[in-house]
């Protein structure tokens, strides 16, 4: 297993988001805090440099060359770079973030969400968080927490939130990156996760480190799942429990999705089945059970 060097080692940041019609001003505001939170990181000693970039999976470009000018003169301001790349396809979450991270030369990577505002000592924090045998950690987020489990002392926890995860690159390169082949959307932090224990890193949920993740609570309490969470979701929880060795959850998914009558369960199902006709499923991971969790419909362990 690789390690890197012991807590205060500098290392160089990309941050990354991957974008898809989200309105210019929710870009803006995540990326003033992002220059704000590494410039901070850089003043601590605890990064050399950064770089923020932008992934466009919009059916036509976000930015026109006014608006890039004017990100690199702000980020060049806040001594770091700006870079946005437009892909002309929708790539998905793990496969825009693949293509980002592919040209790349940084020591650690973050995966931000374009709605996700870092708090001002965000990256100092998951910087110092991630070192030596530690190949992924996440941040707190506000103002709904994650009820995933952690362990209070060492931070361990069962996967790290794509929301806002910082990496090792080697780490990412050595682990095949996001498998965006399985997963398009929803799904695909938590495979990452899992595969870096696998690796022999452990996975750390750093609270002190904060984000602002704008998620809003429905009349009976419940987060208010948009549509393409809920057929997103859907798929992921069939295709982690196949990749991970559940065949006995698959199954019992499986049933359970088809008796809803739900558009979207039905049709994480007969994906599912066409993936398995074709023999494009992923190869089965974990056979022996030791890092997936699958915990009442969940993937960890939950506080509350």
């Amino acid at each position: 297993m690789a390690t890197t060097e012991g807590n205060g080692a500098s290392r160089s940041l990309t941050i990354q988001s991957v974008v898809y019609l989200n309105e210019i001003l929710e870009l803006e505001r995540a990326a003033n805090a992002a220059r704000v939170s590494a410039s901070a990181a850089v003043r601590s000693g605890v990064i050399t440099s950064w770089k923020y970039v932008v992934g466009d999976c919009s059916p036509s470009p976000l930015f026109n060359s006014d608006d890039i000018r004017r990100y690199e003169q702000l980020a060049s301001q806040a001594g770091g770079e700006f870079v946005y790349e437009y892909f002309d396809e929708n790539l998905g979450h793990g496969g825009g973030h693949n293509r980002l991270a592919a040209q790349g030369t940084s020591d650690l990577l973050l995966f931000l969400n374009p709605d996700g505002i870092l708090g001002p000592h965000a990256v100092s924090v998951l910087a110092q968080c991630v070192t030596d045998d530690v190949g992924a950690a996440d941040a707190r987020q506000l103002p709904i927490e994650h009820p995933k489990e952690f362990d209070a002392g060492s931070g361990d926890t069962s996967w790290a939130s794509g929301a806002c995860l910082m990496t090792q690159t080697s780490v990412f390169s050595q682990s095949g990156g996001f498998d965006s082949e399985t997963f398009f959307l929803y799904g695909d932090d938590v495979d990452y996760s899992w595969r870096v224990k696998l690796a022999g890193y452990r996975v750390v949920h750093c609270p002190a480190a904060r984000l602002f993740h704008d998620k809003r609570l429905s009349v009976t309490s419940d987060v208010t799942a948009t549509e393409v969470e809920r057929r997103y979701s859907a798929e992921a929880s069939l295709f982690l429990a196949d990749k991970f060795s559940r065949p006995d959850l698959v199954a019992s998914l499986s049933r359970s999705f088809m008796r809803q009558g739900d558009s979207h369960s039905r049709a994480a199902v007969a994906l599912l089945e066409s993936r398995r006709a074709s023999n494009s499923l992923a190869t089965p991971l974990d056979r022996q059970h030791d890092v997936g969790q699958f915990v009442n419909g969940n993937y960890a362990l939950h506080r509350y």
